[in-house]
């Protein structure tokens, strides 16, 4: 129900307010349609099924526009201390102190989190009862401009090259230019080794195909190549959430995708929106494989045997 401006939507046992439904977040115009808090909110509340197992027990980095698309951009690690006790919430160390980080661990912290108009969920790749010990690993596949054919090319090698070191991989549009790919862990490794590891493995990569692919991490010296991007692989750094909702127009959505979808021609950065993200997430296209957990130290040895 709603009125005066506020709208009540039910989440398990708790009812969460959603304030000013109606407000516009993503402006329409050209092809991109317009959507306001309550849309997000409704996907959110949608998605949740979907996305929580991506979220629970990860420390988190909230992307909020408060005034939409065309407003101020906040980036908050640091939860308020108006937030709802109910809402998770880890205290973990920093450089010269520590930071309270929300965590979501159920629907109505999802749709207080979107009501905050926290468009972007960027998560952590640990979780918080280890934090030094990710049971993630992650490659963003970041073309120089907004080529995909680059983009698809780039994953095509890598996930040949996860093959061949038997490591499961997963698929993710980022709903902004690129693709991540994601690799399960057992959790054993600390940020250092998992860091090193995506290291070698993007440079070999890199190595056999130096016009199409670099490891720079200076823009200037990338030139019209792909950036394999490693750097989320280390403490308190994060990665965009799956199913969490891009600020660009048309509210894209970082969908995770099958290894086949990879060839579909429609495939795009930002294929999905919240119109129809959630189709997609209900055709299961990790299917269990993120609960496979590898250690890393026999593909370790199948790289140094690839390297000769």
């Amino acid at each position: 129900m709603s009125g005066g401006g506020t709208r009540r939507v039910r989440a398990g046992r708790r009812t969460v307010e959603v304030h000013r439904p109606d407000k516009v977040l993503f402006p329409g115009g050209g092809d991109a349609k317009e959507y306001t808090k309550g849309d997000l909110v409704d996907f959110y509340r949608a998605v949740a099924p979907f996305m929580l197992p991506h979220l629970r027990g990860r420390p988190l980095m909230l992307e909020r526009h408060p005034d939409g698309l065309d407003g101020p951009t906040f980036m908050q690690k640091n939860t308020p201390d108006h937030y709802p006790e109910w809402i998770t919430r880890v205290e973990l160390a920093k450089e010269g102190g520590t930071v309270c980080h929300a965590v979501c661990d159920d629907t109505a912290t999802l749709l207080y989190l979107a009501d905050q108009a926290s468009i972007t969920l960027h998560r952590w790749l640990s979780r918080t009862g280890s934090v030094d010990h990710p049971d993630r690993l992650v490659f963003d596949l970041d073309p120089s401009g907004d080529d995909f054919e680059a983009v698809r090319e780039a994953a095509r090698l890598l996930g040949e090259l996860l093959d061949e070191l038997e490591l499961p991989s997963a698929l993710m549009t980022t709903g902004s230019r690129g693709l991540h790919v994601i690799v399960p862990l057992n959790g054993r490794h600390d940020f250092d080794e998992v860091r090193a590891f995506a290291r070698d493995v993007a440079d070999i990569l890199a190595e056999a195909h130096p016009d199409r692919l670099t490891t720079a991490a200076r823009k200037k010296e990338r030139g019209e190549r792909l950036y394999l991007d490693i750097q989320r692989n280390a403490y308190a750094q994060t990665a965009v959430a799956p199913y969490t909702v891009r600020p660009r127009p048309g509210a894209p959505v970082a969908t995770p995708i099958t290894w086949d979808q990879l060839d579909d021609p429609e495939l795009g950065a930002r294929r999905w929106t919240i119109a129809d993200a959630v189709e997609q997430a209900r055709t299961n296209p990790w299917s269990g494989l993120l609960s496979r957990g590898r250690a890393l130290g026999p593909a370790r040895r199948r790289l140094i045997a690839l390297r000769g």
